[in-house]
């Protein structure tokens, strides 16, 4: 018997086709609700989570100095925070104010760039020692190792010399400084400084030595009343020039490094500052400056590190086999020559970055007038060090450096005194007293030394 439905009976498949429709719109509205929940919360986290961000570099950055490097970017970042941030806080101004306050009568105010370099720390110590208000502003680039431009910060600290964190490329920190204290004078020392480190890194030496200087200029410029400026030159500028002694008057238009170049174009640049907004300019030419707290990349620096630890060194000479020779110049005598600049440099003539008046224009050599060998250099501290040195001699690459320097300082002692009283191997021995000190060498050096000061006492 067959068995045949009936038809429209109740034994037909239920219809779900709503049912399932319902349940994916129902689906759809969960995950709709659950995007939009999502995208709510990961707005909400991404805004607090950059709330806490800015706190943090609002906190670190008044508490803890910027860290610095050659690095553009760093540069650039430690630029914006100082700007935004660091100049911001009534104690920071009133430390800017007290170090700049002159403790003499008719003081000085004076901005010094590049305080914690070799020069600057010279110099900004004298200045304040003699009672003028001093302020420091430096990068603390890694050019060279910085715990020693911070152990020069804190023996500038503990003379009440504030140093600001900060580049001189940073238009509104100078701006502010500028505002907060009617600075006389800026000696002008910070640098790009050596002659073989320009062909690993060209772009410093313009960012610093000429970038620098004119951002510096221009804010100068601006100022009422506009500050008196004395800045480092080098005696780099003479080049390939042969007549010797070096004169103020001899052609500087062959320069044989770019560091040189950089150095000759600070001076057309001085000019023209000087013509166009009346600022008061004097360039000092430095030769082969030398001495306690000097510069790790200089020569004599390095032999003493090297010697103490039984390292050749490397002796240069000439194409032609002449020994190379400089007029190596004690670092005590190169500040008198900067504070005489100062003291003997007229008021820029402008005002509001407006001329009113020829301004004065000046260029020095400061050098000690006798030039020695490297050779004689290198005797000295053998004498000194007690100890052979492991010489290398070889021929002098062509980077820049040139063979021979010698200063013509009579334009110097004519116009403020200048005058060099101190032997390179007198020079030599307060270096490395400093040194084994400064190092913690104790060993036969120091005995030596100490029985040499003796001995001329």
């Amino acid at each position: 018997m067959q068995y045949h439905p009936m038809i429209g009976g109740s034994s037909s498949q239920p219809d779900t086709s709503k049912t399932t429709k319902l349940e994916r719109y129902n689906s759809y509205i969960r995950r709709l609700n659950s995007t939009k929940l999502l995208q709510a919360s990961s707005k909400l986290l991404f805004r607090v989570t950059l709330l806490v961000a800015l706190v943090l570099i609002f906190f670190f950055t008044l508490n803890y100095p910027p860290l610095s490097g050659d690095n553009h970017h760093i540069h650039a970042t430690n630029n914006f925070l100082s700007s935004a941030f660091y100049g911001n806080g009534a104690t920071w101004e009133k430390q800017v104010r007290h170090s700049s306050t002159p403790r003499r009568p008719n003081g000085f105010s004076v901005l010094v760039t590049g305080a914690v370099g070799f020069v600057g720390s010279h110099c900004s110590l004298a200045l304040k020692k003699r009672g003028d208000g001093v302020l420091g502003i430096d990068n603390f680039n890694s050019y060279y190792d910085p715990s020693l431009k911070r152990a020069r910060q804190k023996l500038l600290k503990k003379h009440e010399i504030f140093t600001v964190e900060g580049d001189i490329n940073d238009t509104e920190l100078l701006t502010k400084l500028f505002d907060i204290v009617p600075f006389s004078h800026i000696l002008h020392l910070a640098a790009q400084a050596g002659v073989r480190y320009a062909m690993q890194n060209p772009l410093s030496y313009v960012n610093s030595n000429v970038a620098g200087f004119v951002n510096l200029l221009e804010v100068a410029k601006s100022a009422d009343p506009q500050p008196a400026i004395v800045w480092a030159s080098s005696s780099s500028v003479y080049g390939l020039n042969s007549e010797v002694p070096f004169s103020e008057t001899d052609r500087t238009d062959q320069p044989a490094s770019l560091y040189a170049a950089t150095k000759k174009a600070g001076e057309e640049i001085a000019h023209t500052y000087n013509h166009i907004y009346g600022l008061s300019l004097t360039g000092l030419r430095f030769f082969t400056v030398y001495g306690p707290w000097g510069r790790p990349d200089m020569a004599y620096f390095f032999f003493t590190k090297d010697i103490l630890q039984s390292k050749s060194i490397n002796v240069y000479v000439t194409q032609e086999d002449k020994e190379v020779a400089r007029d190596f110049t004690y670092i005590d005598d190169i500040v008198k020559g900067c504070v005489g600049a100062l003291d003997t440099a007229e008021k820029s003539t402008g005002s509001g970055g407006k001329k009113r008046g020829a301004a004065q224009l000046r260029v020095y050599n400061l050098g000690n007038t006798s030039p020695v060998t490297v050779g004689k250099l290198v005797r000295i501290l053998e004498s000194l060090l007690s100890a052979k040195a492991k010489k290398h001699v070889i021929k002098m690459p062509r980077n820049g450096d040139v063979p021979f320097t010698h200063a013509n300082v009579s334009l110097a002692y004519r116009d403020f005194g200048y005058k060099p009283t101190t032997d390179l191997a007198t020079g030599l021995r307060k270096f490395v007293k400093w040194y084994v000190s400064y190092y913690g060498i104790e060993s036969r050096v120091k005995k030596e030394i100490d029985a040499s000061t003796n001995e001329e006492a």
